[in-house]
């Protein structure tokens, strides 16, 4: 028996169609490779779109990729990343669902986790992902006794990074322990943090993440250059699957005390030196220019150069010049760019201790991050929000007599 263990393939999270588009083509590759591997079933830990409502034509595309697996019997199970979701819970995995494509093995109630038992005997349970790491308190309050003591070959989806494996660079980001989960599972399919990863852990299983199946950002093409997933046997024998479509060129360039006919010139001659056809090219440039303005390297000449390439984009988040030095940050999922941000501005604020201060900030931006209910009006939904808001800031009596007009 074998299986493949996919996630993070966020459908729609290129705006550039041309990305976009191969981001949806990996997804179509990938199932037609399970098909031919003759897997048994699919999972999808998490973030199979990159927005709880993607586009028709999207929905579309993914119906049709996933019917080709009900077509050969082959059956779909995951659970839903903080991307699938709405603040309100609301999820187009559910129209999937309903329609027979995939099943949802996420079936919580009172801290109870029901199994979801495939044709091949294995049990699927698990816990989805929410925005902030909200899926922590489920984890938490998880009956882990029943879901250990039942026999049978089981996987454990999750939607979470591990305190204890997060990989370099994302110390800041919040994370939660791999013994919150139950103990005496085969394997504990993991999604959320682009990184491949996998080890066994003792009284636990195989712990695996298998990574974005497409890159989702600039520094990710940069590092990752494509992306891919895990089939696994009943023996644990583990193999990742890469799946590139096309290859990934980076260019970098130091602006450092060059002016922008300097920096410009050096791209030019790098590209004209660079085998660059039907690749998809990044061009990141980086520094203080010795003089004028970032606007004067002239990109739009340096493309017309790149003609040949499928793709190129540019990054300049880090380059500026000496009249003017402000602070940008990488791309980054909502959460790493929200934990940026507070970071760097922790402490500026100095009628409050810095530890209070970002407390305050995280609380404020949890109490922000909601939607309107299905027919609530907006004079509800914004006294709502306020009876949130001032408890937090300290606003006790005064939302009692609160009147939105």
């Amino acid at each position: 028996m074998k299986f493949a263990h996919f996630s993070d393939i966020h459908i729609g999270g290129w705006r550039e169609e041309e990305l976009r588009r191969i981001n949806v083509d990996a997804f179509s590759k990938s199932i037609d490779i399970c098909i031919q591997e003759n897997v048994a079933f699919v999972i999808i830990a998490g973030d199979l779109f990159d927005t709880p409502l993607p586009s028709i034509d999207l929905i579309k595309e993914v119906a049709s990729i996933l019917n080709k697996l009900k077509e050969a019997d082959i059956s779909v199970y995951l659970v839903p990343g903080s991307h699938d979701l709405s603040p309100s819970g609301k999820t187009m995995l559910e129209v999937l669902e309903k329609a027979g494509l995939c099943e949802n093995v996420f079936k919580y109630k009172d801290g109870q986790l029901e199994f979801t038992i495939d044709k091949t005997g294995t049990k699927l349970t698990g816990i989805l992902g929410q925005i902030g790491g909200l899926e922590k308190y489920k984890l938490r309050e998880l009956d882990r006794e029943s879901l250990e003591k039942e026999p049978g070959f089981k996987i454990f989806l999750f939607h979470t990074m591990l305190n204890e494996f997060k990989p370099e660079g994302l110390d800041i980001v919040e994370a939660e322990s791999y013994k919150l989960f139950p103990k005496n599972f085969n394997y504990y399919a993991g999604g959320h943090p682009h990184f491949v990863f996998n080890k066994k852990v003792e009284d636990y299983g195989l712990i695996t993440y298998p990574g974005a199946l497409f890159p989702n950002n600039f520094k990710e093409l940069e590092k990752f250059k494509h992306g891919g997933f895990y089939i696994c046997d009943d023996k644990l024998n583990l193999r990742w699957i890469p799946v590139k479509l096309k290859d990934v060129e980076s260019l970098y360039f130091d602006a450092d005390n060059k002016n922008p006919l300097e920096v410009e010139e050096n791209i030019i001659n790098k590209l004209k030196n660079s085998d660059i056809k039907n690749k998809i090219v990044t061009i990141r440039v980086e520094g203080t220019l010795s003089s004028g303005k970032t606007s004067d390297i002239n990109f739009k000449k340096i493309f017309e150069l790149t003609k040949s390439a499928y793709f190129i984009m540019k990054n300049t988040y880090k380059l500026t010049t000496k009249e003017l030095e402000e602070i940008k940050i990488e791309h980054g999922n909502i959460e790493e760019v929200e934990a940026l941000i507070i970071k760097e501005h922790i402490g500026q604020f100095e009628a409050m201790k810095p530890e209070n201060e970002k407390k305050l900030t995280e609380l404020l931006i949890k109490a922000l991050d909601k939607e309107k209910e299905e027919g609530e009006i907006k004079a509800v939904f914004e006294e709502r929000l306020i009876k949130d808001i001032f408890p937090i800031l300290g606003i006790e009596d005064e939302t009692k007599q609160l009147k939105i007009k």
